[in-house]
């Protein structure tokens, strides 16, 4: 049933977004968990129409939010309004009470505003002036930054970089993919050509399904040991959080759900391993190279022994 779904939708957005299989299926993952989502890369690579085509797939409202350096935190959440009629204050909800929520170059605004999404990441509900308000289901922030464009930029907190589920980057198409993106543009955009495949509902049960997926104990040490890894590693100073376990946790699962499997492999936790954790960890003098992140934890999974597959099965 999920492997069904998703290749649905898989399908859909892959009208719009040409030669991104795997990176649209990572995305996939994260709807599975509800998860929110980091795409880090260049300008011009099909960040913001990747959100978009998910949000149309999945006929989820759908919200932009253009991070600058003024923006406000009411201009996320929203704001208290006087009404001269009822001589009342009303709450005027912000773009964040929406399902599907694209924080675009997210690190151009203060740590003030992007703490803003702390609750909402978190917990699905948002606080102003004392009154909680409850945010629709499912909700996901999928949050994009430059990587080259520091100047006018505020780097995330770990704070904030915890709460993403995974981080990935889409990268420059291929001459195949590149031509045909020219051909598929050459009238209109194909993102106006795509509808709904699956509803909120459908998304919603598969996400309760995916937390059936069996994981046994051997693998679920083996992702503490991972974890753990990352917080002994002399060549990092910042390991990865228990949050940090929970993702490569959730993640594993959800792959296996949709390769069409009710059980968790070894190979589905070593893939989920830099797209759940990379972004949660730091080099020693506080480096964040996405390279340097990415070999440690390859240097991790080749020193680890592997849980053998009697192991892993009911």
């Amino acid at each position: 049933m999920i492997n069904e779904l998703t290749n649905k939708i898989l399908a859909n957005v892959e009208n719009v977004i040409l030669g991104k299989h795997d990176e649209i299926k990572l995305v996939l993952i994260a709807l599975l968990c509800e998860g929110h989502i980091l795409v880090e890369d260049v300008p011009g690579v099909g960040k913001t129409m990747l959100t978009k085509a998910i949000a149309k797939s999945l006929g989820c409202s759908f919200a932009r939010i253009q991070f600058t350096p003024d923006l406000l935190p009411s201009d996320i959440l929203g704001v208290n309004i006087f009404n001269q009629k009822t001589m009342e204050f009303e709450f005027r909800h912000g773009p964040i009470n929406h399902q599907i929520v694209l924080s675009d170059e997210i690190n151009r605004a203060s740590p003030k505003t992007q703490s803003a999404l702390l609750e909402a990441m978190e917990e699905r509900q948002i606080t102003v002036e004392g009154a909680t308000y409850q945010l629709a289901r499912p909700f996901i922030v999928l949050a994009t930054q430059n990587p080259l464009e520091y100047e006018g930029t505020f780097p995330l907190p770990e704070c904030q970089l915890d709460r993403f589920f995974l981080k990935i980057r889409l990268g420059y198409p291929s001459f195949e993919a590149e031509n045909r993106i020219l051909v598929s543009q050459r009238e209109h955009h194909p993102i106006q050509d795509i509808s709904q495949v699956v509803s909120s509902q459908e998304l919603s049960d598969a996400q309760m399904k995916v937390k059936e997926i069996y994981l046994a104990p051997a693998l679920r040490e083996y992702i503490v040991k991972i974890v753990h890894a990352t917080r002994e590693s002399k060549g990092l100073y910042l390991g990865a959080s228990p949050r940090g376990s929970l993702a490569l946790y959730k993640a594993s699962q959800a792959l296996a759900a949709i390769e069409g499997r009710d059980y968790v492999q070894p190979d589905d936790v070593k893939r989920m391993t830099i797209p759940t954790l990379a972004h949660r960890i730091l080099g020693l003098g506080d480096n964040r190279d996405v390279d340097l992140m990415e070999k440690s934890l390859n240097d991790i999974l080749s020193e680890l022994p592997i849980p053998v597959l009697e192991e892993i099965r009911r």
